[in-house]
């Protein structure tokens, strides 16, 4: 049995992140915002370990960011896995 989150899960995290919300670098979105992601946990752990994303406590909420370090590669899962973001040119 896979306990894997799913990697479209991911993507979907990510582009929410990335497009949506634009939370690059020091910019935060809290971690409850993302609650509708059956696996968050999971997938937070799995993101964080790779060092795509960075987590942020504060006293009274966790929030998250992508790491633009890493930007290429982010955009290149979230691509893969996302098949209709090919076509538009998405991240500028």
């Amino acid at each position: 049995m896979d306990l894997m989150p799913k990697d479209l899960d991911k993507a979907k995290l990510m582009y929410k992140l990335a497009v949506t919300k634009r939370n690059w670098g020091a910019k935060y979105d809290r971690l409850e915002h993302f609650k509708r992601f059956q696996n968050l946990d999971e997938i937070i752990k799995d993101l964080s370990r790779i060092k795509w994303i960075f987590i942020h406590k504060k006293p009274k909420f966790t929030g998250i960011s992508l790491n633009t370090k890493y930007k290429a590669q982010i955009i290149e899962f979230i691509e893969k896995h996302i098949s209709k973001l090919r076509e538009i040119d998405w991240i500028k």
